[in-house]
């Protein structure tokens, strides 16, 4: 696919996903989308893949502050909204979970983790975006909102499921019902964020973590405790110990279980081979 609205690279098992329309901030449109769900296909399918990071072209001075605005008014104009995207767009993460199946939702059918680098502000569906990521790492006094409110819109994408089993109920009412402007540092506070880093440092920090994961976590490992923390969002605690032992045996046949023992023996790092 020809990549117009992002931007896609990998780099020692790392895959970086950019957001990449700063004349616009990085506003998110039906084409970006598109890019985007096409890119987190290609990564999940690519066994060199080991960690997808999220992040907006900084030229932008924006993580993403949601639709494009003039997108927003060609809605109002035709009367309903659109989303801009056809009946062929890529489904990463679909097949895995049937609740897992839907726009934004598939995040968590992806097998690698998802770490957002918001480098400015989140707005309506970037705040979604930014939290169906699994970790979050953020610079100082960043912007988010939910938007949503200000347009006589519902709570979008499944935020209203996903924001209170982050931050709580009483946070994320707080947000979804008044749409207000909070920063970085309430985030925080909130649970919302995993660290706020100085923008010189972000990509650092976010890489360097990154390569921890891709280095001492075997890919197995992650494809399956990120399955398992969220499918035990619905699971009763007795079925999410069965599942455990199950994959526990299951998983201790491979060759990456050996490797792990014998690396740990050895005193080296561990050579997976997915």
């Amino acid at each position: 696919m020809e990549l117009k609205a992002t931007r896609y690279d990998v780099t020692d098992g790392i895959a970086v996903v950019t957001l990449a329309r700063p004349k616009r901030r990085n506003a998110w449109t039906g084409r970006m989308h598109t890019e985007y769900r096409w890119i987190l296909r290609e990564a999940d399918n690519d066994p060199a893949v080991r960690v997808i990071v999220v992040t907006g072209d900084p030229e932008g001075v924006a993580f993403c502050p949601g639709a494009d605005l003039q997108a927003l008014e060609g809605h109002s104009e035709r009367g309903q909204y659109d989303a801009g995207t056809q009946d062929d767009i890529a489904e990463p993460g679909y097949g895995v979970d049937p609740a897992f199946d839907a726009t934004f939702a598939y995040h968590f059918g992806v097998g690698k983790p998802i770490i957002a680098a918001i480098n400015g502000a989140a707005a309506g569906v970037g705040l979604v975006l930014a939290a169906f990521c699994d970790l979050r790492f953020c610079v100082p006094g960043v912007k988010f909102t939910a938007a949503h409110g200000r347009y006589n819109f519902p709570v979008e994408y499944g935020l209203s499921w996903v924001l209170p089993r982050i931050i709580g109920l009483t946070h994320a009412n707080d947000i979804l019902l008044s749409s207000r402007v909070f920063t970085a540092e309430e985030a925080d506070r909130m649970g919302f964020l995993n660290r706020i880093v100085p923008a010189d440092r972000l990509m650092d920090e976010v890489m360097a973590y990154a390569r921890m994961l891709a280095t001492s976590v075997a890919p197995g490992s992650a494809r399956e405790s990120k399955r398992q923390i969220y499918r035990d969002l619905h699971r009763d605690a007795a079925s999410s110990v069965k599942v455990a032992e199950a994959l526990l045996v299951e998983m201790s046949r491979t060759p990456d279980y050996k490797e792990g023992v014998k690396a740990f023996m050895e005193k080296r790092p561990p050579a997976w081979s997915g």
